[in-house]
């Protein structure tokens, strides 16, 4: 066993073509720091962007929650009068199968058939015009 270190020597080869200048190592930290505050000013501008699409999504969703709910009361309140409708129509369905009358039984069934057939959606209008409405911050949905 060798007790002595061994010793490693260095030296210098050939600096010629593949040596690196002063102001070639600077122009190397000029890009470095130029990419480095690109990527900063990236990263900030995508922040940016980030933050202000979540802030639409929220008002966006806030907005889909508000007309769900007018949407809601409309149905129950339409289907709640077509269901009085209907009763009021069976009732009446009712009295003139009692009393025999064919000319009323005949008109109280084509109203139950009409009421029927015919949507509560499509007393609303144009639904285009909905998407238009729910854009507009001061339009005020009435029931």
């Amino acid at each position: 066993m060798d007790s002595q270190p061994k010793v490693h020597s260095t030296r210098v080869i050939n600096r010629g073509a593949d040596a690196v200048t002063s102001i070639q190592g600077f122009a190397a930290l000029n890009d470095i720091v130029s990419a480095a505050h690109e990527c900063i000013t990236v990263h900030h501008v995508e922040k940016t962007k980030r933050a202000q699409i979540a802030a639409y999504e929220t008002t966006e969703v806030a907005r889909i929650k508000a007309a769900e709910t007018v949407l809601l009361s409309y149905f129950e309140q339409v289907f709640a009068e077509r269901r009085s409708n209907f009763a009021e129509m069976f009732s009446r369905l009712d009295v003139a199968l009692e009393a025999q009358d064919g000319a009323t039984v005949n008109a109280v069934l084509r109203g139950i058939v009409d009421i029927a057939k015919s949507s509560p959606l499509a007393d609303m209008g144009d639904l285009s015009g909905i998407r238009a409405a729910l854009d507009d911050p001061d339009h005020v949905f009435d029931l």
